[in-house]
């Protein structure tokens, strides 16, 4: 028995705390399923850092309506995130600017997709009718115990992202992101050999100046994935290859559409076929 719940309006102030503890708690489970170090608690204050190019604490009062000592501390909160900089005014040494980072900036792009699918589910959660706002309450809280919001949420920030991922081919300003996304799955699997380094460091000169491919799952302006074609000794035969996939980006189907990409690239170019070698460690891969 729900005895809050019984207490009706005389409960109202509990129920919306409650309320609120529960969907900040789903929130940070979205964050961490996509290994976003945030807390949902700090939304509004980087939200309307971010809207403006410098802003101070008495104008994020202004506009948020919160007490002082709690913006003071979600500040403090984000510069120790080194998601925002505290920086002296340029007319007014006395003043100080807030502004995001460039780790912010980064950070906030990766939310974004987040931040849309959660507005998409809380309006499907919310979207009933009632005749008191007890009743929206009750309505709500069915919902939420029914279906994890979480996990709804997690549902349509995959699908977002996966809309948003586009595949771009080679380009030589890319090269640094081969060899990065590379080396980290090497290094988290195998060893990294001599070879390894002087293959991946150059993939113009070992890959695409002898007939290969490599493509780039690209999501905004970040790099996330990447794959390579690489000619065998029996023609028109490739052999795909160095598919790696950021770790904060793994579970979002990235590789598959690497995958699919170099099918239909095969297709498109008349390949006799595609070849493709794995250990039988990573299932995954498999």
């Amino acid at each position: 028995m729900d005895a809050l719940k019984g207490f009706g309006e005389l409960g109202l102030g509990s129920r919306l705390k409650r309320l609120s503890e529960h969907m900040m708690k789903e929130t940070q489970l979205v964050y961490d399923h996509f290994n976003i170090d945030f807390d949902p608690y700090l939304f509004p204050i980087i939200k309307i850092i971010d809207h403006y190019d410098g802003i101070t604490n008495t104008e994020i009062k202004e506009k948020l309506q919160l007490t002082q000592p709690a913006i003071t501390q979600a500040v403090s909160k984000l510069v120790k995130k080194e998601l925002v900089v505290v920086l002296n005014d340029d007319m007014d040494k006395r003043k100080k600017i807030i502004k995001i980072s460039k780790k912010g900036k980064v950070t906030i792009q990766k939310m974004k997709p987040i931040w849309v699918a959660i507005d998409k589910v809380i309006k499907k959660y919310t979207l009933h009718s009632s005749n008191c706002l007890i009743g929206h309450i009750n309505i709500l809280e069915d919902k939420l115990k029914k279906n994890a919001m979480s996990n709804t949420i997690i549902n349509h920030a995959k699908a977002t992202i996966e809309n948003d991922i586009s595949i771009v081919a080679f380009d030589k300003k890319y090269s640094k992101d081969f060899y990065a996304l590379n080396i980290e799955w090497l290094k988290a699997f195998f060893v990294v050999e001599p070879y390894d380094e002087e293959v991946l460091s150059k993939p113009d000169v070992y890959i695409t100046s002898k007939g290969g491919h490599i493509f780039f799952a690209k999501l905004n302006d970040t790099i996330v994935g990447t794959v390579a074609l690489m000619p065998t000794e029996a023609e028109s035969i490739f052999e795909l290859t160095k598919m790696a996939v950021s770790p904060k980006h793994r579970g979002l189907k990235i590789g598959q559409q690497l995958m699919q990409h170099c099918i239909d690239f095969a297709k498109e170019n008349r390949f006799k076929g595609l070849m493709l070698y794995s250990n039988t460690k990573l299932a995954n891969a498999i």
